[in-house]
């Protein structure tokens, strides 16, 4: 004889208990093995092509370029040092952008006259 363990609910309680389904705040699908721009918390900056990514924004970037900052001042420079292949947080991701630009769409928040 088989038995089905079912996970203790609240008390009090003989239902099962289910977590929140995590979902992705954005779809990034569509931005797949395109080159996109990517901005993190302390102000650094990269580019790279978007081979991978999760529910939690985590993010796998190839052939990613790092742009320099001025130490002095703070400043983007021309320079950039090369990168390769790299794992993002999705916690330390402040901007994301593809690189050729954006459609542009009505202001949903327009009042309609």
């Amino acid at each position: 004889m088989s038995t089905v363990q079912k996970r203790p609910g609240p008390a009090n309680s003989s239902q099962p208990t289910e977590k929140p389904r995590k979902e992705s705040i954005l779809d990034l699908s569509r931005y797949q093995d395109q080159r996109i721009q990517a901005t993190f918390t302390g102000g650094r900056q990269i580019t790279g092509v978007l081979k991978g990514y999760d529910q939690l924004m985590n993010l796998v970037l190839d052939d990613v370029d790092e742009h320099l900052k001025n130490p002095e001042d703070g400043k983007l420079l021309d320079k950039t040092r090369k990168l390769g292949l790299i794992v993002v947080r999705g916690t330390t991701l402040v901007l994301l952008a593809p690189m050729d630009g954006s459609e542009e769409i009505p202001n949903p928040f327009l009042q309609q006259e």
